[in-house]
């Protein structure tokens, strides 16, 4: 049988059914919640019936959220004054700051007083942010939030005049093949007055909303991460709580953005992890191996001795900063959150500025729904941006991915100098000039890196990875993992650049292999995927597109 288009199915089974709301948000991270919140709350301040809901595409809040984290409670703060009362899962405050230069078998550590203020971390907490996640929905729907889980939007509708109309979420039930199963379910409308998205770093439909209402133009190319993730149990001996550990240099090259973080949670835990710029030239460079390989430092194994890992993820982190960000709104909608790319990379913090952009947008939204202003675009929502907090926060670190992207040496310092002598207000701004896509070289400008095997105690492979993870698809849906042209990967990335999808990506989803006639193909195993977009980022020739999979689908993290 062939495969059958979304829009064939909507025509033999439509009409789909219609919901109407004020506002609708796509993702239930940071961002979507505190706008959703925010809308509610000042909706009981001022007597006004507002609707909202949630659409989020993993199978609960807080399944597919990842991070460090060490969060900064300024934006928790203004939205709940009394969180600490209401229960709010911010438990271990940080007691420690530690920055360490690698070799490879030494480190130097950084003395306090030589750091930067980005990276001295009094005042806030470290947390699983799954969790805060899983709290803030709970305030959510307290206040009348309608969320969805499993619901993943897949297509943005429009009005007759170009405006975003809503979402649909996707068709449950059509096999690999395309064409509809016994357990066919057509997806759903959603209307709204605002459309905001929140779906995190690389969204799917942040991405056509870029291009169809150019709204990175005139913008610094955005700049992106991985971030790989371990949740340890470990000896009681070695546990410090609220020590906060990071650390640059080895296994990665001087010239290669990244370093690691460490964090001491509450019940002998800790969270340990890896990023990687994804602005690497070097194709046969592996962000997991590297990771594993950070592991092995002696200041680093020592705190894994006698420990037993507990989970594993990975995902995108917008890395841009200021000049990246995109125009924020457009008719019908805003972007927010990551989807915008708000994190402060130099502080390896970004769910404080999501928090914060959900409650501005929110109260932008709330004065256009009750003003009569219904579909004028939210041009208050970026300028209450720039008179923020979070503005001058992401322009006193606007300088630290470029000056990093110049190579760790040189990057620290200039970096060191922008913020301790000028204090983040130098009188220049750099900018972000490629893609991350365009900066990976040939691989015959490079030797191939040979990493070691897995010990399985302390270093590990990808598969036994995604494993802990909780990762499920469907295997009989559509892959997700889609190509615009199915011969570019031997023809272009594997002849080229030998295979690099086989190395960035930290979910064994890609592999090389031989058909039966002897001759290499790629082979998709999008069943493991964690949805962290790499592939949809660094993919030399942006070949790789990334669409939302059925609902429920992907990692189900539980303390991540």
């Amino acid at each position: 049988m062939t495969s059958t288009s979304a829009s064939s199915l909507l025509e033999q089974y439509g009409p789909r059914d219609t919901m109407e709301y004020d506002v609708v948000i796509v993702g239930g991270g940071p961002a979507g919640l505190a706008a959703a919140i925010r809308l509610k709350q000042l909706a009981a301040e001022k007597e006004q019936e507002v609707s909202v809901c949630i659409l989020e595409k993993g199978g609960e809040l807080g399944a597919h959220i990842l991070s460090g984290a060490v969060m900064d409670p300024r934006a928790m703060e203004e939205l709940f004054p009394d969180w600490k009362e209401r229960g709010a899962p911010l438990n271990t405050p940080v007691t420690e700051d530690r920055f360490l230069f690698l070799g490879k078998e030494k480190a130097l550590r950084t003395p306090n007083f030589m750091l930067p203020s980005c990276l001295q971390n009094h005042g806030n907490y470290i947390v699983s942010l799954a969790n805060v996640v899983r709290w803030l929905g709970q305030q959510a729907e307290a206040a009348g939030v309608e969320i969805f889980p499993g619901f993943p939007a897949a297509e943005i509708l429009y009005n007759d005049d170009g405006s975003v109309k809503g979402v649909a979420t996707g068709n449950m039930g059509v096999g690999r093949d395309g064409q509809p199963t016994e357990a066919f379910q057509l997806g759903m409308e959603l209307h709204a007055k605002y459309t905001l998205f929140a779906e995190g770093a690389r969204g799917h439909l942040g991405r056509q909303l870029m291009e169809k209402f150019n709204l990175a133009d005139g913008k610094a190319p955005q700049s992106y991460a991985i971030g790989i993730k371990e949740l340890w149990e470990i000896d009681p001996a070695q546990h410090k709580p609220g020590l906060v550990i990071h650390t640059a240099g080895w296994p990665l090259a001087s010239d290669t953005y990244g370093g690691s973080f460490l964090y001491h949670l509450e019940n002998n835990q800790v969270v340990v992890g890896y990023v990687v710029g994804l602005g690497y030239d070097n194709p046969y460079l592996s962000p997991f191996e590297e990771f594993q390989r950070y592991k092995t430092h002696p200041e680093i194994r020592r705190f894994f001795e006698n420990g037993k890992r507990i989970s594993y993820g990975a995902r995108a982190i917008t890395a841009g900063g200021l000049q990246s960000l995109p125009k924020l709104v457009f008719p019908g909608g805003a972007l927010i959150g990551c989807e915008a790319g708000f994190l402060n990379a130099s502080r390896i913090k970004g769910s404080h500025a999501a928090m914060k952009s959900g409650m501005m947008v929110a109260e932008t939204a709330f004065a256009a729904l009750t003003s009569g202003r219904q579909r004028d675009e939210l041009t208050d929502y970026p300028a209450a941006f720039e008179q923020s907090w979070l503005h001058e926060e992401l322009h006193v670190a606007r300088n630290f991915k470029p000056w990093m992207s110049k190579g760790l040496y040189l990057g620290t310092l200039m970096f060191g100098i922008d913020q301790i002598v000028f204090r983040g207000k130098a009188p220049w701004t750099l900018h972000n000039t490629h893609p991350d896509h365009t900066c990976l070289r040939p691989a015959s400008a490079f030797q191939p890196i040979t990493y070691p095997k897995p010990d399985n105690k302390l270093t590990f492979d990808r598969l036994s990875s995604v494993f802990l993870s909780n990762t499920n698809h469907a295997e009989n849906q559509p892959i997700h993992l889609t190509l615009k042209n199915p011969d570019v990967p031997v023809q272009v990335n594997l002849a080229e650049y030998a295979g690099p999808e086989a190395r960035y990506c930290p979910a064994a989803v890609y592999e090389f292999v031989k058909d039966d006639a002897g001759q290499d193909k790629l082979q998709i195993n999008a069943q493991n995927c964690v949805h962290c977009k790499t592939c949809d980022i660094k993919d030399p020739t942006q070949n790789i597109v990334w669409v939302t999979p059925e609902g429920g689908g992907g990692p189900n993290y539980p303390n991540m």
